[in-house]
């Protein structure tokens, strides 16, 4: 049997080091422009190091989403791993959710996603997952990320069970199958989540964004009876994310008012988030996803201490509107991994972010927006209302605006509160708006962007402040060194 190690480098076949530059895990795997950040050589030896350091018994699932350059990454992995001599299942077109929905009904080793989520058809990613489902953990993140680069073994990187680590070995007798009848069951998964409700005769737009929503996005709503409009409804990795989706709600919007459906969801390339539109046109995100949800669960008694965990991005009008409900709100950095791990910590029942990735304690602590949309529907159809009529229940989310900065000098755009001008334009930001706002500068994790985030009460001080502060990070950290 193979001891589940982090490995010293060896020169080897597929142990070589790629080099410095190598990228690293992200909020969300690797992700970037394909042919330079992504390629079929760093997807071989993810695969490889993958191979090395999940546990060793069980298969490794891998699925991936509709864009052109998929095929060739999930080849490429999967030689990787094969060269490690484990067995793969590749799932082929899925939603992200089917892959650690696939790890735990089957007891699998571990998964990978090829996906760049919400990101334009010429990017792709990887996403990894551990033998529960969960995002990889830190400590076998940083064990790839050591053979990737060459570093060999690190401190406090060894993963249990090695001692001491043996050198890259070359094995090659791994079993590669193609397993797309799992998707089946992660379908047959989102039927089950609704417990028998229907939604007969509701007229629902769904956006399934040319990409893995499209594997079974339309089926489970037709199974459950709804009157269905789909947009974008196909499988075009030419054209994922592009005007459609959770992030382009423009066609979603239109098609619910001028079908008079009753709500419309759109969904991101990978499926793991989802955003609605009610029957007026009104945009519902995430944190009204989860005051609506979160009630919903509360007053069945079925949300452990009334508590949601939602991120640092989340609307001052939701936190304020929840707990004056009574309920306990927790906040967390961005990424659902941070959300998991507040949530596994507290017990937390619900929680998620306003982009749309929703995670429920009841339903495996995946994003699933596919399952998300379900939920919302279920519960307003079985209520006898509309998605509006919901919503005029919610909360008075506060004007909020973000900024995205382009700053490509990744050290300048993580370590931007060493910018002295900028750092004093926040405080004189937060300042002004006296506890009545607040300002949110935060670097993107994958992409090199500087996200700059203004709320307040007032719509004037939302946009004076976002514009001054976002000009101010363009200003200063994109300035030359001779300047």
């Amino acid at each position: 049997m193979r001891e589940n190690c982090m490995p010293h480098l060896a020169p080897q076949p597929l142990g070589a080091p790629l080099g410095d530059g190598v990228a690293e895990f992200g909020t969300d795997g690797l992700r970037g422009l394909v042919g330079t950040a992504i390629t079929p050589a760093l997807a071989l030896q993810m695969g490889f190091w993958c191979g090395l350091v999940l546990p060793p018994e069980g298969p490794v699932v891998i699925g991936s989403d509709s864009r052109l350059s998929s095929p060739m990454l999930v080849a490429a992995l999967s030689a990787g791993l094969a060269a490690a001599g484990r067995e793969v299942w590749q799932l082929g077109l899925c939603p992200t959710p089917a892959v650690p929905g696939t790890i735990r009904r089957v007891g699998a080793a571990g998964g990978l996603m090829v996906s760049a989520s919400h990101n334009p058809p010429q990017d792709n990613g990887i996403k990894v997952f551990g033998p529960a489902g969960a995002k990889l953990d830190r400590e076998r993140q940083r064990a790839i990320e050591a053979g990737l680069r060459g570093d060999g073994a690190i401190e406090g990187a060894a993963v249990e069970g090695a001692n001491p680590p043996p050198p890259v070995s070359f094995r090659g007798d791994g079993a590669v199958s193609h397993r797309p009848d799992l998707i089946a069951d992660y379908q047959q998964s989102l039927l089950d989540s609704v417990a028998g409700q229907r939604l007969d005769g509701c007229p629902i737009v769904l956006d399934l964004c040319w990409g893995s929503a499209t594997a079974c996005g339309a089926a489970v709503f037709t199974e459950l009876g709804a009157d269905l409009t789909v947009l974008h409804g196909t499988p075009d990795g030419a054209r994922i994310n592009q005007n459609c989706g959770s992030t382009h709600l423009e066609s979603l919007r239109r098609a619910v008012l001028e079908t008079g459906a009753a709500m419309g969801f759109g969904f991101d390339g990978d499926a793991d988030r989802m955003l609605a539109v009610d029957g007026q046109g009104r945009i519902v995100d995430g944190d009204h996803v989860l005051y609506l949800w979160g009630s919903a669960l509360r007053d069945a008694g079925a949300l452990p201490n009334d508590r949601i965990v939602a991120t640092v991005m989340s609307n001052l009008g939701f936190e304020r509107a929840w707990q004056a409900s009574g309920g306990l709100l927790e906040r967390t950095a961005v990424g659902d991994q941070h959300v998991y791990a507040a949530m596994e910590a507290l017990g937390a029942g619900l929680g998620g972010e306003q982009s749309g990735h929703i995670l429920s304690a009841r339903h495996g602590l995946s994003g699933d927006g596919l399952l998300t949309a379900l939920q919302v529907a279920t519960l307003v159809h079985g209520r006898g209302q509309t998605l509006a009529e919901w919503m005029e229940g919610s909360f008075r989310p506060y004007p909020q605006k973000l900024v995205n900065v382009t700053v490509p000098d990744r050290q300048k755009r993580i370590q931007w509160q060493l910018c002295d001008p900028l750092r004093l334009a926040v405080e004189q930001a937060e300042a002004a708006m006296a506890g009545h706002g607040r300002v949110l500068v935060r670097p993107s994790g994958t992409e090199p962007l500087l996200r700059v985030m203004v709320e307040a009460a007032e719509d004037e001080q939302v946009e004076h402040w976002a514009g001054l502060l976002a000009a101010a990070a363009d200003q200063h950290l994109n300035a030359s060194k001779a300047a």
